[in-house]
């Protein structure tokens, strides 16, 4: 009996991001996050994007982050060294280092692990940030 052979299916792609590009804007949020660039940092992010971070109820949106980076984070200032990053597709991780000041006054130094998703157009889709800090 002869084979039949079936017309290949479509095929569908989801634009992944270039890595390069994927890194030039986790880069891009560490200096506007240093700088203080509160305009800067959000247009970095999806307009519907959520922010998942110890400490705090889940961001959602430009509102609740920039209510966040301008009245609620503890830190007052600082600089985000990465020690690592790794790319993924979408996703993006990244482990490093903190070192700076929060707002009572307290000199601070951690690592951290951010883990960023990122939508076809280079935005933001979620990000949760971990601290390497004693807990119990």
């Amino acid at each position: 009996m002869p084979t039949q052979t079936q017309p290949d299916a479509p095929e569908t792609h989801t634009a992944l991001p270039d890595e390069d590009a994927a890194l030039d804007r986790i880069r891009a949020y560490y200096r506007s996050v240093d700088a203080g660039d509160v305009d800067g940092l959000l247009a970095l992010f999806a307009p519907d994007a959520r922010y998942r971070r110890p400490g705090y109820e889940p961001l959602v949106g430009h509102g609740d982050l920039r209510r966040f980076y301008q009245g609620e984070r503890i830190i007052a200032e600082g600089a985000h060294t990465l020690t690592e990053t790794v790319v993924d597709g979408e996703r993006v991780a990244v482990h490093g280092e903190f070192h700076g000041l929060l707002r009572t006054g307290e000199r601070v130094g951690l690592r951290f692990a951010d883990f960023f998703t990122l939508t076809p157009e280079l935005t933001f889709a979620t990000r949760d940030t971990f601290f390497f800090t004693p807990l119990v």
